[in-house]
């Protein structure tokens, strides 16, 4: 009777365990998953690719994505810019998946640029050209400073401020005004051109101008015209 009972119950062992393996089984799996990893890669790979020619040393950081998104997986990622971001500074970059499923994400990053920029050595006086002498080059993120920021030295010597600089004052090209070409008094060429014709006169200009600002000039016949101020003394008028 003992050897009855024992044998049933490893049938009925047996039957369970086959129950429980079948039940397993037939369990539907778990769906496949895009890989967040390459979505990181692919921004990453992206921003490298649109700061190329940028001055400096550049880094790109791309910022933490969450893990709980559940994305079909994709074989194609595309990543690309929001209108008006760029691969400067904190910045969106947005991943897209066509087929086989259609979504969308938008990652955040950030972008520096280690690099040389012209600074104010001494302070400088408004309207008054600047020397070498008096500008220095800094190191730093120029993610962080304002657009328009001069890299070389070159190009601020001859240029004056519009209002009077601190020491230390990153230049700004949009707020140095050009090299002066003419002075007021100076004796000028004027010269004026058209189809298959050139005439040239000398005249006084009656206003100091920088290379590309408009000045207005009196000939020896005191006639004043004006015209587009050019190095070496030059008026161009246009007829």
């Amino acid at each position: 009777m003992k050897r009855t009972l024992l044998t049933a119950i490893l049938m009925l062992s047996a039957t369970l365990g086959a129950a429980a393996a079948q039940a397993v089984a037939q369990q539907p799996a778990a769906p496949a998953r895009q890989d967040l990893g390459a979505v990181r890669q692919a921004v990453e790979q992206f921003l490298q690719t649109q700061t190329v020619g940028l001055p400096g040393a550049v880094t790109v950081n791309v910022g933490a994505i969450d893990q709980r998104m559940a994305l079909a997986p994709c074989p194609q990622l595309q990543a690309f810019f929001m209108p008006g971001a760029r691969a400067w500074g904190k910045t969106t970059v947005g991943v897209r998946c066509a087929a086989p499923s259609a979504w969308t994400v938008y990652i955040q990053a950030n972008v520096t640029v280690q690099a040389d920029y012209v600074a104010s050595a001494v302070p400088l006086a408004q309207g008054q050209p600047i020397e070498a002498g008096q500008l220095v080059l800094v190191k730093g993120d120029l993610t962080t400073l304002p657009a328009g920021i001069a890299t070389d030295i070159g190009q601020v010597v001859g240029r004056s401020a519009g209002v009077s600089l601190a020491a230390g004052t990153p230049m700004r090209l949009d707020t140095l005004r050009s090299k002066q070409v003419i002075t007021a008094g100076q004796l000028v060429r004027v010269v004026s051109g058209g189809a298959g014709f050139r005439v040239s006169a000398e005249a006084r200009a009656v206003a100091a101008a920088s290379e590309g600002q408009i000045v207005q000039v009196r000939t020896a016949g005191g006639q004043q015209v004006s015209g587009v101020a050019k190095a070496g003394g030059l008026v161009e008028v246009a007829f």
